[in-house]
């Protein structure tokens, strides 16, 4: 069957697509290899990433989204037309109508790129939705309701908070630290305390396996295999997920100060509803062990895990499509 309406959740790290009826079709990571010598797109997604540190110099492997937003903006064309070209399969000379979601706190040229794109990858139109009201939609909050809701939504790229009411954002936070800056922090301190190179995935694997935001009474261990900076040899060490849990926590700290500074800034009002409530986390850094518990010491606001955080976004997305008509009044920017 062809999509006429498609939801893309464009992420720094991993791309969703949604569609009506079927749900979210494909998870792949926002990865594309190119080819230098004839300038033409290899793979993306999961083939594209498991060529990441392991390419000769011909080929060159992009991550066409930074912080949240397009940085290579022919790459994100073509990532978005091979989404398209995917789920539409033999339909695809019919264009279809996209909803993707862009960071609360892109500019307008930010998200003219991001139209412009979906338009020159193949669809007929393209609609931009803030990506915490699409998290909070796909999180099961009533956004219309006439009380407020927190949402916090920790992607790769950007961490969006924002306090919903009424169908609309209240006040918002949009930080560009989040799950890649995590990575980062991980190899970088595999770097310096036991001169050993390792490369983004392993970082990402070690914040996955054993990444936690608060100490743990009996830490997990995970073995790690890199390049020795000394002797230029492959070596193994192990490290614990309490020694994990120091390195990352002054980035989880920026993120809660980007929380404090929404709820300093949020009407009374809707305060007392959050105290009562509680906030929402969303998101691939949701999935980041004790990472709530955190949030609720340091904000003293209770924090709830949402279900199938990863995928909220997207599902929120799905809501939007099948009301298309009605949100494209209240909440989307066309082109």
């Amino acid at each position: 069957m062809f999509a006429r309406k498609i939801g893309i959740d464009l992420g720094t790290c991993n791309s969703l697509v949604f569609i009506p009826q079927k749900g979210i079709v494909l998870q792949e990571p926002s990865v594309v290899a190119v080819d230098l010598d004839g300038n033409k797109i290899l793979a993306v997604g999961e083939e594209a990433k498991a060529m990441i540190g392991r390419t000769p110099d011909t080929i060159k492997v992009y991550r066409p989204l930074k912080d949240g937003v397009i940085a290579d903006f022919r790459v994100t064309q073509a990532m978005i037309s091979y989404f398209i070209d995917k789920v539409s399969g033999f339909f695809r000379f019919l264009k279809p109508e996209l909803v993707i979601s862009v960071p609360a706190g892109i500019t307008s040229t930010e998200k003219r790129a991001v139209i412009e794109a979906a338009l020159g990858g193949g669809a007929k139109e393209a609609f931009v939705v803030k990506e915490p009201i699409l998290a909070a939609i796909g999180a099961g909050i009533p956004i219309n309701a006439c009380s407020g809701h927190l949402i916090v939504n920790i992607g790769g790229g950007t961490s969006e908070i924002a306090v919903i009411s009424l169908g609309g954002i209240v006040t918002a936070n949009s930080v560009r630290i989040a799950g890649d800056k995590i990575n980062l922090a991980i190899a970088n301190f595999i770097k310096k305390k036991y001169n050993l190179a390792i490369g983004e995935q392993t970082a990402e694997e070690v914040k996955i396996n054993i990444g936690t935001a608060l100490p743990e009474k009996e830490p997990r261990y995970m073995e790690i295999k890199g390049r020795d900076l000394i002797l230029g040899l492959p070596r193994d060490i192990k490290v614990s997920s309490n020694e994990i849990c120091l390195v990352i926590s002054d980035v989880l700290q920026d993120i809660i100060q980007a929380i404090k500074h929404v709820l300093r800034e949020t009407p009374p009002e809707l305060s007392a509803d959050i105290m009562d409530k509680g906030m929402v986390l969303s998101g691939g850094g949701a999935l980041l062990r004790n990472i709530d518990e955190l949030i609720t010491q340091s904000t003293g606001v209770p924090c709830f895990v949402a279900e199938d955080p990863m995928l909220c976004v997207a599902k929120g997305t799905g809501a939007v499509l099948d009301n298309l008509e009605v949100y494209k009044r209240s909440l989307m920017s066309k082109k």
